[in-house]
């Protein structure tokens, strides 16, 4: 049976979050929000422009357990963004604590490159013993820079080197991180050695038409683009996407077509890359994503919850493709001892809590009553997801819907509306909930709660959020005081 986290703080009604604080006196409270909103001022005058959710998410976190942050302000927030996916167990899980007060009191140390130590084997243990057994048995780990993006970079870099060939198929919407060879594979790319496929969605199909016939044309043109010795596209060195993807708009793929694309690449001797930074460690309801379709990839790309909040990122893979040079791929901070003892402790304590079972129970029950409230609210055009990596897809209501191959079609999809989607992210925040925005136009609502959310936080999630959907669809809502958002977080 799962265990989860009870409610270190209170969960109240919607509402309750705006203006109320512990201020243990007037004085004190003002003395708190001089300081927050100096910290933010200090903040936007110093910092670069590429800052992301600060803009969004005007907030001083100064405590935070599990689900829940207090801000400097006094204000309590029950946080759905879990650094951007990074926190399965939520903030300061006390086994991770544990974990790393264990190694700083030891002696250990903290930074040893890549030389072999205790605290790296356990790691490399537990997380062997997470992965797919037929994947596991034949697979070497290769420690990255401590970013996911640093590991996307690493994995092309070992497939080209492997095949001695350069070219890699990505597909539309992904997104693998913010470096040049990461973002050449990510889907804003331009003048690239990439060749961009359709990735399938049933609410926006490439095709129009979505479903399992959407799927289906997207692998055969995939098929074709391979086959046909006029495509343009010669022999890649390997195939990367995404089992959901996330900055694209929370989009799963359909397990028949990610075991389409596993036959099509072993076909053809093409290494299959896996980015499992966001959906690995019981996210989507099994512990690596792969495991819904049941294939085995030659590559995985993990970091962000494997760290267990710290920064790790490592790529596992196939040891025939292991034709790595010594140095031939290397990072000053790949031997981060504190993120791989809270690393273990975080994989050990899903993998023995039944977390992802619990992700795929408490996931459905948040899809099943979005979908509901999307009945009701025409502004609500999709609601998608897998486990606790969810999405709502705001629309104009009023706009005029997409055709369908057949023709016009008052069921197609509205147009995408970032401005109703920052409106919510707004309320919900004034509801004291923390959410993320995504999708090809910033038009999709996030939630990324930890693993261990109770049924009673659960409850509270779902009723603030459908309050802030409830008031942005009347047009009972504030406006906003900078809508920019950035990715999904800097790997």
């Amino acid at each position: 049976m799962a265990v989860t986290e009870s409610a270190v703080v209170p969960v109240g009604a919607p509402g309750e979050f705006e203006g109320a604080r512990d201020d243990g006196g007037a004085g004190e409270g003002e003395r708190a929000r001089a300081a927050h909103e100096g910290i933010l001022r200090r903040q936007a005058a110093r910092e670069s422009a590429a800052r992301t959710y600060a803009r969004a998410l005007p907030i001083v976190p100064v405590r935070a357990r599990g689900l829940t942050i207090e801000g400097a302000d006094g204000r309590r927030y029950l946080d759905c963004l879990s650094g951007a996916g990074t926190l399965a167990l939520g903030h300061n899980h006390p086994v991770v604590l544990e974990a790393i007060r264990k190694v700083l009191d030891s002696g250990a140390p903290l930074q040893v490159l890549d030389l072999a130590t205790p605290v790296k084997d356990a790691f490399t243990t537990e997380l062997f013993r997470t992965l797919p057994p037929s994947f596991a048995e034949r697979a070497r780990v290769q420690f990255c820079g401590p970013a996911g993006t640093d590991a996307v970079e690493a994995a092309v870099k070992l497939v080209r080197a492997a095949t001695g060939r350069t070219g890699v198929l990505a597909f539309t919407g992904a997104y693998h991180g913010m470096t040049a060879g990461a973002l050449e594979a990510s889907g804003g790319a331009t003048d690239v050695r990439v060749a961009r496929l359709p990735y399938p969605q049933d609410y926006r199909c490439p095709f129009g038409i979505g479903g399992d016939r959407g799927a289906e044309l997207g692998a055969r043109w995939t098929e074709s683009l391979l086959d046909d010795t006029r495509s343009g596209v010669p022999n890649p060195a390997g195939m990367i996407f995404e089992p959901v993807q996330g900055e694209g708009g929370v989009i799963p793929a359909p397990d028949s077509w990610t075991r389409r694309m596993r036959e099509i690449t072993a076909a053809r001797s093409i290494p299959l890359i896996v980015d499992e930074v966001q959906t690995g460690v019981g996210r989507t309801g099994t512990f690596w994503a792969v495991e819904h379709s049941g294939i085995t990839p030659d590559v995985m790309v993990l970091s962000k919850a494997i760290g267990g909040s710290l920064p790790l990122a490592v790529v596992v893979y196939r040891d025939d493709l292991d034709v790595w040079q010594p140095g031939a791929h290397a990072g000053t901070f790949r031997g981060n001892q504190l993120a791989m003892a809270a690393g273990t402790a975080t994989l050990a304590y899903v993998r023995e809590h039944g977390l992802a079972e619990r992700a795929a129970v408490v996931g459905a029950r948040m899809l099943a009553q979005l979908r509901g409230l999307a009945a009701e609210l025409t502004c609500v055009g999709d609601v998608r997801g897998r486990g606790l990596m969810i999405g709502l897809e705001l629309v104009d209501p009023e706009g005029p819907p997409r055709p369908t191959p057949d023709g016009p079609s008052p069921d197609g999809p509205r147009p995408a509306a970032p401005e109703l989607a920052a409106a919510v992210q707004r309320e919900c925040l004034r509801r004291g909930l923390i959410v993320e925005l995504g999708g090809r136009r910033s038009s999709v609502v996030r939630l990324l709660p930890p693993l261990t959310i109770s049924d009673e936080q659960t409850s509270a999630v779902l009723d603030r959020l459908a309050d802030a959907v409830s008031a942005v669809a009347r047009g009972d809502h504030r406006p906003g005081r900078d809508g920019a958002r950035g990715a999904d977080g800097p790997r």
